[in-house]
């Protein structure tokens, strides 16, 4: 089954735009069904992501854009974010698990947003930048509020 987009914002490189974004996808989660517990952490992984795309995808850069879509099918809700920076691989991003990455102030996004979601991609966008994929699924028993 194709994924309906149901929500979509493009955001100017700007920080102070991300916790308005955050709201929207706990919100979104929320009609979705998730319950509160799972609203607030899918809103920390999306908080992450977004900052990941501002400050290491566009590097602040205000004539770029970082894309948020969010879409549902019957028992999963897909998130994805995207920006026109130069990319990266996932592989490079340090594990800050190891205990040589302990004291690095950053690495610890992609970490949170990998263990909050059901699944979790990185991939290079063929005009340039990244493209992020997180789903995660539905609590058992639950079909979420109508979508109107």
């Amino acid at each position: 089954m194709e994924l309906m987009p149901i929500f979509s914002s493009t955001l100017q490189s700007e920080v102070k735009l991300v916790d308005d974004a955050e709201e929207s996808v706990r919100r979104f989660a929320q009609n979705a069904g998730f319950e509160e517990s799972d609203q607030y952490f899918i809103g920390l992984a999306v908080h992450e992501m977004l900052i990941n795309a501002i400050k290491h995808g566009n590097r602040f850069d205000k004539n770029k854009s970082v894309g948020l879509r969010l879409s549902r099918n019957g028992d999963s809700m897909t998130i994805e974010i995207t920006d026109q920076g130069e990319g990266f691989r996932l592989e490079s991003v340090p594990d800050p698990n190891l205990p040589e990455n302990q004291e690095r102030r950053s690495g610890r996004g992609i970490a949170i947003a990998a263990a909050v979601m059901d699944e979790f991609s990185v991939n290079k966008n063929l005009s340039g930048g990244t493209h992020i994929r997180m789903v995660k699924r539905l609590p058992s028993g639950s079909n979420g509020a109508p979508l109107s």
